[in-house]
């Protein structure tokens, strides 16, 4: 049974909002730098005996992040070649505007988070301690990754290049949580929650792309 994009994309936002509460209250104890207060301690505790700081992992998390950053660029110069050739910002495709909206959501979100600060980092970031909960790095990677996937249908018509890309992409996604959880620079529930959020996030633009599409349709039987 084919769930409904409307559905999923709920569905993943309460659980987005569940896991952060969780987060927030269960076996919460002093185990982070300066005496710092971690949710889910147990569990968190145990992954960062056993995965320390690595350097290495963390330069390679922060190239693929760029990496997903230039990829971002990509879409916004691609919105900006089409205002420049059609002469109207009204001309330039509704599912770049949809893109560019979800990214100004994502980036709120994840401003949001570095003021709450659910968790600290496991490591001190320059003497300092710094909000950790969700990985932003992961978060906001996988969003664009994820976003770019969805939108890749209306701007690659070539099938087979199109499936070459969604391919990279996906890999480059893997990559990225890979990394940036063996950097050791996030308890693990950190990057769960990158994980969850993106989810829930891309799950709505995904929704938010089919109603889109519909209305092009309907529009476009108007005018026959």
């Amino acid at each position: 049974m084919k769930i409904k994009k409307s559905v999923l994309s709920i569905s993943l936002i309460i659980l987005a909002v569940f896991f952060t509460i969780i987060i927030k209250t269960v076996d919460v104890k002093a185990i982070g730098p300066n005496n710092s207060f971690v949710g889910l301690s147990s569990i968190n505790h145990f992954f960062s005996q056993n995965i320390k700081y690595n350097q290495v992992w963390y330069q390679i998390s922060e190239i693929l992040g760029i990496m997903a950053i230039l990829l971002a660029l990509v879409f916004a110069f691609v919105g900006l070649y089409e205002w420049i050739k059609r002469k109207s910002l009204k001309k330039v495709d509704p599912e770049l505007f949809l893109l560019g909206a979800f990214y100004v959501v994502v980036l709120i979100i994840y401003l949001l988070f570095e003021k709450l600060a659910i968790n600290y980092r496991p490591i001190l970031i320059d003497d300092m301690l710094e909000a950790s909960y969700p990985s932003s790095h992961t978060m906001l990677s996988l969003c664009i990754c994820g976003s770019a996937v969805f939108i890749s249908k209306y701007f690659i018509k070539n099938q087979k290049k199109r499936e070459i890309f969604k391919k990279c992409t996906v890999l480059l996604m893997i990559l990225l949580v890979v990394t940036r959880f063996l950097s050791g620079v996030h308890w693990v529930t950190d990057i769960i929650g990158g994980i969850i959020i993106s989810a829930a996030l891309l799950s709505t633009f995904n929704w938010q792309l089919e109603n889109l599409e519909r209305r092009k349709n309907a529009s476009q039987k108007d005018k026959i």
